[in-house]
């Protein structure tokens, strides 16, 4: 049986990338700089406006994974997608990026493949309208215990809490992996998410989850506040091991009595896509193979950095190099 050090589960989306000026997101009623779900006919309308379209394999966890796989981890991501051909380009996608993907496209679904249109304006910002499709109908049956089960860390995508069904597979997959002896931890997502959910975000960080990553805003809204550092204070309390991200600030990490800041060098970003996703990845990494938390912090702040310089939300550069050459590794 194959044993895993990073296994994610989320939703397996395909990213639809389009650089465009704020005057188009005006035009088209899309708000700057958050991910919104749009319904099938929105998503066919957005999808037909865009110009110069790049696709990428994306879903939040999945870059994360896939960040992990360019880092030579023995990793898989648990998802759903549609036997069409976006799903068997994801699929494919994930497998040449040296990633598992244990889950068939599967065959007559009445859902396509999903996918996430993304404008990039001129500041790098990004504006995401995700259309779920199939992947919002994972569940539990789509997580195998051999996978979930047998992996060193698990790392969970909060927008699955968004179903019943995803809830239940989130859960399943924790499970699993806790009785395999690994330790699982959530990305809060967003602060829309946080706050779709709040009363289960708070009992998983308390009760379910060894380690959690989120940034500032979504942090202040679990616990409801804007005062950071309460937020934080309530934090440690909850989960062994809190990460927070602060948009080109300081990187705050807790763990017990132990607290690390990590230092971020400020750049202008190409385009901002995975930037949260790519730290998962660094520090996912650091922590898989035994660094301690300001080494791995640093090199999530690395991956971050890599994957803002250019357009597209998955590591260009070899992200081990890139740690050798900062005297990480």
């Amino acid at each position: 049986m194959t044993r895993y050090q990073v296994v994610g589960i989320g939703n397996a989306i395909v990213d639809v990338l389009s650089q465009t000026e704020e005057t188009f997101l005006d035009l088209m009623g899309i708000t700057k700089g958050i991910m919104q779900l749009v319904e099938r006919e929105r998503a066919e309308t957005l999808y037909g406006a865009m110009r110069e379209r790049t696709e990428a394999p994306g879903g939040s966890v999945g870059n994360t994974v896939a960040g992990l796989g360019n880092l030579g981890l023995k990793t898989a991501f648990i998802g759903r997608v549609r036997d069409d051909a976006l799903g068997r380009f994801y699929a494919k996608s994930l497998v040449l990026e040296g990633t598992d993907f244990p889950n068939p496209p599967v065959a007559g679904a009445d859902l396509p493949t999903s996918r996430s249109m993304i404008f990039v304006t001129p500041d790098g910002e990004r504006s995401m309208n995700t259309y779920l499709g199939i992947s919002a109908e994972i569940s539990p049956d789509d997580v195998a215990e051999d996978v979930a089960g047998s992996t060193d860390w698990l790392f969970l995508e909060g927008y699955l809490f968004d179903k019943d069904k995803g809830k239940a597979a989130f859960q399943k997959a924790a499970r699993d992996c806790h009785r395999g002896g690994g330790k699982a931890g959530i990305a809060l997502s967003d602060p829309f998410c946080v706050d779709r959910h709040r009363h289960d975000f708070r009992r998983l960080v308390k009760e379910e989850m060894d380690y959690v990553i989120g940034n500032q805003h979504e942090w202040e809204s679990l616990y409801q506040t804007t005062d950071l550092e309460e937020a934080l204070s309530h934090a440690r309390r909850d989960c062994g091991l809190v990460v927070c991200t602060r948009s080109g600030a300081d990187v705050v990490i807790l763990r017990g009595e132990e607290r690390v800041e990590v230092p971020v060098h400020r750049v202008v970003p190409v385009d901002a896509t995975g930037a949260g996703d790519q730290f998962a990845a660094g520090f996912l990494y650091g922590m898989a193979t035994g660094q301690s938390l300001k080494v791995a912090g640093r090199m999530g702040c690395i991956a971050a950095a890599e994957v803002i310089s250019h357009f597209g939300a998955r590591p260009e550069s070899d992200l081990k190099a890139m740690f050798r050459g900062a005297g990480l590794i």
